[in-house]
């Protein structure tokens, strides 16, 4: 990560880079350190398994979901179902800015 790069936030969405799970889209549920985060999406990687990953290994969207950064500020954790919701969400989002032919940038 260089020092233009904006640091992770808890909320923010990933989209995997590299390993098993490439392709898919999580949210970041917590912050090891300046080098790797904790993410999760509530399916197949449930929020009390969130996945270790190297930050170099995500492309980081500029979008933060409110929902899952205010749960986890007030109660210390956010419930899978919250997750699904979040990633689903972003998901429809991103197709509708597709579709009117804007592009995504991260």
């Amino acid at each position: 990560m260089s020092e233009s790069e904006p640091a992770p936030q808890i909320g923010q969405y990933v989209h995997i880079l590299r390993g098993r799970d490439a392709g898919q889209i999580n949210v970041i549920v917590g912050i090891v350190d300046e080098k790797f985060v904790l993410i999760a999406d509530g399916d197949k990687r449930k929020y009390d398994r969130a996945k270790k990953k190297n930050i170099n290994h995500l492309e980081l969207f500029q979008y933060i979901s409110p929902e899952v950064k205010r749960s986890i500020d007030e109660t210390g954790r956010v419930t899978n179902g919250k997750l699904r919701f979040a990633v689903s969400k972003f998901l429809n989002d991103q197709a509708i800015t597709l579709e009117k032919g804007e592009q995504i940038d991260g």
